[in-house]
């Protein structure tokens, strides 16, 4: 028994992290997909809707890229939704509806959460496409061109894009986020070019039919990734758009990352509970997916405590599972040192295992917020921009 949980733990994390990943990393190149050319006879409306909360430091800058695109702007508009911020973002809105007539705003008296906020706006919302995003996400001229290139396909419901990090700093953890990204993002283009299906788009830089918006629950975190499982359950394609690259500024700060990843945490097992039937109904491809890119990594925390004791309690009886103890005290000890010195530059490679317990550490903390109940989505915006 202590040695099933053991290899079943190993497996769990060997695939999640490496054998998943590398397997579609290397069919991705071998079946790459260019993305959908913009077409000038294909040009539907589209609304771009987020939430703010004191958002005072980028929403100018935000709103200004938004409407500087090369898609037509008589077909573009903007819909703002204030979570009864206190600083000047909601002033700074009203001064720019003067210079963009298609700029809406609506400010909510009171803490609302970033899924009550876009409901309200979507039901206001006339236009055939929806571009979901946050306000520090910077697009570029082309991001919301090519993301609506992805739909003249009608067999897909929602199209995400690419997030870089447009900044680093040599302390803190900016790099270890900005090479974690890199890599999702080429998963997903490999999910999306083989099967249809990018495992969760970014909440900051989606475009979705307008019809296929079914509502969030309410209390919900990670509402990006309810409204991109909920499209593929209806049986429509999620792509992943590398040519819809858009900017944000990497987190320096590691308290800042946790607490943004443990929210994300309490969305994970709030997805899985309303998604687990997909994994054996649906499991291949959708299940399959879902299971190893995601499911397991949530389960990740779970896998690297049952090895504590198991690895143990077996090198009483192997030398081999005595090395596979010892290597693994070490990579604890070296993450807890990357957590505790994450701000230090000489740190170097070791700010990688501190990245990798750091998060399955918010992802315990996440679960068990989950299981308390979840009392509000109310949300700080995190700390980013670099000095």
């Amino acid at each position: 028994m202590i040695e099933a949980l053991f290899y079943i733990s190993i497996l769990g994390i060997l695939h999640t992290y490496l054998i998943y990943p590398l397997s579609m990393l290397i069919l991705g190149k071998m079946f790459y997909q260019k993305g959908s050319t913009p077409n000038e006879d294909y040009q539907p409306t589209v609304e771009i809707i987020f939430a703010a909360y004191n958002e005072e430091a980028v929403i100018r800058e935000k709103i200004i890229h938004s409407f500087t695109t090369k898609y037509p702007n008589n077909q573009l508009s903007v819909r703002i939704g204030s979570d009864a911020s206190s600083d000047q973002t909601d002033n700074i809105i009203s001064e720019l509806q003067k210079d963009y007539p298609n700029l809406h705003f609506k400010r909510f008296p009171g803490r609302t959460g970033k899924a009550g906020i876009l409901n309200q706006l979507i039901k206001e919302s006339k236009a055939e496409l929806i571009v979901f995003t946050d306000a520090n996400i910077i697009f570029n001229e082309d991001t919301i061109p090519n993301l609506v290139a992805d739909m003249q396909d009608p067999k897909v419901g929602i199209s995400g894009g690419r997030i870089v990090y447009s900044s680093f700093a040599s302390t803190g953890i900016s790099l270890q986020e900005s090479t974690y990204l890199n890599l999702e993002n080429k998963i997903k283009k490999a999910e999306s070019d083989l099967f249809g299906k990018a495992m969760g788009v970014e909440g900051g830089c989606y475009i979705i039919r307008k019809e296929l918006f079914t509502g969030i629950p309410p209390l919900f975190f990670m509402e990006d990734f309810y409204i991109s499982m909920a499209t593929m359950q209806k049986r429509y394609d999620v792509l992943f758009n590398s040519d819809a690259t858009c900017h944000e500024d990497a987190s320096v700060y590691s308290s800042e990352e946790y607490k943004r990843k443990v929210r994300i945490s309490i969305g994970n097992f709030q997805n899985l509970n309303a998604f687990k039937k997909l994994i054996i109904t649906r499991f291949f491809p959708l299940g399959y997916i879902f299971l190893s890119h995601k499911v397991l990594r949530w389960f990740t925390p779970f896998f690297l405590l049952i090895l504590i004791p198991t690895s143990l309690w077996l090198s009483l009886s192997s030398t081999l599972y005595g090395a596979i103890a010892v290597f693994y005290g070490v990579f604890i000890v070296l993450g807890a040192l990357g957590i505790l010195f994450s701000q230090k530059k000489w740190m170097g490679v070791l700010k990688y295992p501190g990245h990798f317990i750091h998060m399955n550490v918010a992802l315990l903390k996440g679960f068990y917020i989950y299981l308390k109940g979840v009392k509000s989505n109310a949300w700080e915006p995190t700390k980013r921009n670099q000095q």
